[in-house]
């Protein structure tokens, strides 16, 4: 069993940046792949990014390719996401996931979800 709980959102303008942490429980995190997944109102859950259980492979949305940045620390059974350049299109609710296969774009890849952090990017 595997619990995830994001922090980091927040409200920040246009152009800046914010940090999002996913801090998971669990002695089996290590050998799991993490992902970031979002949902603005009215639109459905959309992938964000992806890392590989041993953070050699990353994978990332067209929309945030070069400016967000997803690493994980096993160490202390972290995932991060670094985003920079927002834009107000990535206002949504953001959400880490872990899954036992491979890393995936899809959310029936993951098994375990956390609550949910609110990212509100003003114009």
């Amino acid at each position: 069993q595997v619990q995830l709980v994001e922090s980091g959102g927040g409200l920040v303008q246009a152009g800046g940046s914010l940090r999002l942490s996913c801090a998971a429980s669990g002695r089996t995190f290590s050998t799991y792949a993490m992902g970031w997944f979002r949902q603005a109102p009215g639109k459905e859950r959309e992938f964000v990014a992806a890392i590989s259980w041993s953070g050699a492979n990353t994978y990332y949305a067209d929309s945030v390719k070069g400016r967000f940045t997803i690493s994980r620390d096993n160490a202390k059974i972290t995932v991060y996401l670094q985003m920079n350049s927002l834009k107000p299109e990535d206002t949504a609710v953001y959400y880490c996931a872990a899954g036992a296969g491979l890393a995936s774009r899809y959310p029936n890849g993951y098994d375990y979800w956390g609550q949910g952090t609110q990212v509100t990017v003003s114009s």
